[in-house]
Parts: structure tokens; sequence; C-alpha cells
């Protein structure tokens, strides 16, 4: 270390003098170093003081050494060749170019002399370190490297590695004994950790002729993980060892089976459903993933003012159906979930039956709808019947005999909660006309349709403006001021894989029933008919609520219209 350094400002004080974080800042930080240790400047940036590029900027022009934002850096494949993948995980090191002979790598702290000694003699080259915020470095060595590169690694090394690869053992016993190597535990286990890190809703783990395909559902869109290529050989014991998670047989590999994993993750209980299907190369395996953060309160499920007070509206009604309607995916069930959590008092009795059921509900009786044994949607709703309750939620109404039971329950002084796929909020009367309920039934049980999507919300990090032709707006009855428009939109960033969104919101469409409508669902009009009578009545379509969320600088015009 140099005199000069030695007789420089420290960093804390750097960042104070430059307004970037406050004295008070700095004395926190220094107590979390000396409760739990670590690099002062890392400290910093978990703590969110400052954003990782300021604090390592300061610290670059403070050494006198180069400060690179690795993620968005080319990464030569020689460097990466040149130091193993053990070495970088080890020494949280990524290896970033080659400036003549001499290696130069990325560090967050380029400082520790230890840590520098050992990389010269092990990797035995000349090397010289430029810095970078820690979390970045570690991404990047997994998105160079791949997931799990550590672990395979430390597999292949081992002598008995073929035994290992030929899964396909003599008895149960041999099997459960090669999956419960400590190598594959961890492998499965850094795939879910690193699944419910980047919020993923589901993992596909895909085998195919010569490789190994995992993905991960983010935000609506499935994005691929690099993992090396060598995993594929493993692919029967990861799968395997899945099933054990999920007390599936291990032994079966020529039938579909579901099965359940109830894990947590740096503190926060997730709820696996897992789903394994024999393929043509082998078994394929979709984990979807509950987060009991994700349950949400109806006043988070992104509806305005307006939708807000329908909706209470709704289900404050004593009885009567209200049918939450869009194709898989759309957030029905969250939406249901909120709507009985509001309603969830203690003088009140709340019984489901659903397929699957995805969150447990304190204060809610809940039925696992079991084909296999008989127990379906209909014969669950006249056993529930039996149980007094106030409010009921059938999971899906799918054909005559669950809707005609579903209508009479409304119609004997209950409030029933469930789902029906179609397009829009309108078609859902005349769909439950085709399945052969009559229509002064449906005219008389229905209170309300809830048509919903859900849209990508714009990425808080990288928002700018944009603007728009109003007449797109005009076309969808909105009329608005001047020839342009002022949006949002997202720029694309490192927190939103640079797609320019974070997270989802949902857009709704709600019909709510009055007489005028009852008397067109009882002479069998068409659906597009009640469309044109609700929203003379005051109904938006989905695409005008996403509009609507556009003008609120929520989403974008692009993501509605693809949606809609």
């Amino acid at each position: 270390m140099s005199k000069d350094y030695q007789k420089s400002k420290l960093i804390g004080q750097i960042l104070v003098e430059g307004g970037l974080i406050t004295s008070e800042q700095v004395s926190k930080a220094l107590d979390v170093q000396k409760a739990k240790g670590g690099y002062i400047c890392t400290i910093i940036v978990k703590l969110g003081f400052a954003a990782p590029q300021e604090v390592f900027r300061a610290l670059s022009e403070q050494l006198g050494i180069d400060y690179v934002d690795i993620k968005k850096e080319k990464i030569d494949p020689r460097a990466i060749e040149k130091v193993p993948v053990k070495l970088a995980i080890h020494y949280e090191m990524m290896p970033y170019k080659f400036e003549g002979k001499r290696l130069v790598i990325v560090l967050s702290d380029p400082l520790d002399i230890h840590k520098m000694d050992d990389l010269r003699l092990l990797l035995d080259i000349d090397i010289e370190a430029v810095l970078s915020y820690e979390k970045d470095i570690l991404e990047t060595i997994q998105k160079y490297y791949g997931v799990g590169a550590d672990i395979l690694e430390e597999m292949m090394s081992q002598p008995d590695v073929e035994e290992k690869i030929k899964v396909r053992a003599s008895t149960v016993q041999d099997l459960e004994a090669a999956v419960e190597d400590a190598s594959i535990i961890k492998f499965v286990n850094q795939i879910l950790t690193q699944a419910a890190e980047e919020r993923a809703t589901d993992i596909h783990l895909e085998p195919y002729e010569n490789e190994l395909r995992v993905r991960f559902r983010i935000d609506g869109f499935l994005y691929e993980v690099p993992i090396p290529e060598s995993i594929k050989l493993f692919h029967q014991a990861i799968v395997s060892r899945v099933k054990i998670m999920s007390s599936l047989d291990i032994a079966e590999h020529r039938l579909p089976q579901d099965g359940r994993i109830k894990i947590k993750i740096k503190g926060e209980e997730l709820d696996l459903r897992v789903s394994i299907l024999p393929s043509s190369y082998g078994e394929s395996v979709q984990i979807r993933i509950l987060s009991i953060k994700s349950f949400m309160m109806l006043d988070n499920l992104g509806l305005l003012e307006d939708d807000f007070k329908k909706i209470e509206d709704l289900i404050s009604k004593p009885y009567g159906i209200i049918f939450v309607t869009g194709p898989t995916g759309s957030g029905k069930s969250t939406t249901l979930y909120a709507a009985l959590s509001k309603k969830n008092v203690a003088g009140t009795k709340i019984i489901t039956t659903e397929d699957p059921i995805e969150y447990q509900l304190r204060g809610v009786t809940q039925i696992q709808v079991l084909p296999k044994i008989g127990l379906n949607f209909a014969e669950g709703l006249r056993s529930i019947l039996r149980h007094d309750p106030d409010i009921i939620m059938v999971g899906e109404v799918r054909d005559a005999e669950t809707a005609e039971i579903t209508i009479r329950s409304a119609m004997t002084g209950h409030l029933v909660f469930s789902t029906l796929h179609t397009n829009d909020a309108a078609s859902a009367p005349t769909r439950l006309v085709d399945m052969g309920i009559e229509p002064f039934l449906v005219a008389s049980s229905l209170e309300g349709i809830i048509a919903q999507r859900l849209v990508r919300v714009i990425c808080p990090d990288c928002k700018r403006k944009a603007s728009v032709s109003s007449q797109i707006f005009k076309k969808e009855g909105i009329d608005l001021k001047g020839e342009t428009v002022e949006v949002l939109e997202g720029g694309g960033c490192q927190s939103c894989r640079h797609t320019g969104f974070k997270g989802r919101t949902a857009i709704f469409e709600i019909l709510v029933m009055t007489e005028e409508i009852r008397d067109l669902i009882f002479k069998r009009v068409t659906s597009q008919v009640i469309k044109e009578k609700a929203l003379a009545c005051g109904m938006h379509t989905l695409r005008q609520d996403g509009l609507r969320k556009v003008l609120s600088g929520i989403t974008t015009f692009g993501e509605v219209m693809r949606v809609t």
C-alpha cells in the first residue's frame, strides 16, 4: 500500500464531501462492519445509502484504480479459460481481458493484498485488478460460467462420477443414494434460490437430445438460464432429486406426476407446485413458485379508484355470483383471494373448492378437488352447501353441472365467487347459456363479471419521458387535448434485464349487472349486444383501462396493445 494512499482521505469522508451520503450513514455502515465484518463500500451500497456506481467511482478516484461496470462490458473468452470457476467464485473475482501478457481481473476490494498474492500464485500469471460492485461481479460470473458451474466441476472431478451419471440404477435404493449426493442437492437448491431472487414465477427444466435447458418465467416472459453443457449428464439425478423433495415416485419414468414442495429461501416461505412430464429425451420438469409475498390485498391489485369502488360494491352484495374471467395466467386466482381476504371476518363462514389450493387462508375452509376419487367441483359444492357457508368460492366453472349448482347456490342466499374462461366480461353470460343454463337463471343470479389481463409495469430505475399521438387514445374513446401526449417508457437497464419493465399489474373490465342487461340475457342476445349496453352504462374495456394506466405512467401503449 503506497504512502500516498495512507495519507489520502477515507472513502467515507470522500462520499460525505461529495454529498453522496451523510456522516450519520457512514457511522451506521461502520457499526455494521464492526458487528458483521465486510467491505465498507459494499455495506454502504447494501444499506441503500448510495448507488454502487457512485460509491465505486469515488473509490476509483481515491485509489487511482479504474472502475468498470462489469455487467455492461464484453468479457474476453481467453480470460475465462484461464480462470477455473472455483477460483472465480471463491475469490469473488471475474476475469475480464488480457492486456499483453497481463490478465486484468475485476474485484470489489483490490486492496486485499493476500487475495492478490493468492491469485498470482494460483494462476501463475501477472495480474492487474480493476474495480466493480460485488453483486455485479457475482452475477457476471454466473452469466459466463453458468448456474452451478462450480458444483458441476466438483461433481465431474469425483472418482466415482461414472456411477453417478448412470442414474438408472438397478434398484430404487441405489437411485436414492445417487440423488442424495451433496452436489446434486446443492445444484437443485441453487436453481431454486436463483429463481426466487429473480422473481421468477415458473422454472422449466427441459431435456433435449444433447442438452438440458433451464428457463425462468419472469413477468410473463421466458428467459434462458445459462448452465454448463455437461449438466445434461446429471439430468435424471436432478429430476429424481426434485421428485424426492416433492414426495413423488422416483422409480416411475413413464407417467406424468404432480407434487408440492414447501421451502424457505432467505427467510421467505415458498410453495412450489411440481409437474413431471415424460418426453422423448427424458422427464421434463415444471415448477410453479407461489410466494406469500405475491398474495395481494384488494387495494394492491392495481385498481383505479372507480374500479375499486365497483368491486367493493360487488363483494358487499349479500348473495349472487361474481365471475372473474380471463385466460390462464391472467391473475384470476389472485383477484379471488384478495376478495376473499376482504370478506374474511369473524362473523362470516367461507368455504372454497379449488384445483389446486394455491394459498392457505387462515379462517377459510379450503377443499382440494380430487377427480380420481370422484371429488370434482360439482360434488364438492354439494357437500359445501350442507356446512352452512355465507360465502363460497368455486375454483372454476368448467361444465353445465358445476354451473347449475353454482347458480342455484347463489339463488339460495349465498355469495359465490368463481372463474370462467372467456375473452371479455360480456361473453360470460352467453357462455353460461351455451352450457345449457336457462337464461332466466343466469340473469337473476349474476351480479357482476370482472375480466382481467396482466401487463408489465415500467421499470422505476430506467423510466423516461416519451410522446405518443393523442389520436391513439381518441380511437378508444379517451379524448385528450393536443396532438401528442407525454407518457413514460422504460429505457432498459440491468435491474430489468434491459426490457424496460419490472413487475406486473392488472387491467380490468368490470361489468356490473343492471336491469337492462338482465333483460338482454333473458332474450338470449349476443355478447356484442350485451357489451354495447354495458359500455353505455359506464363500463370501460380492458384496452381503455390499460390506456388509463398508460396515462398514469404505470405501463406503456405497446404493452397494452400486446395484451389486448
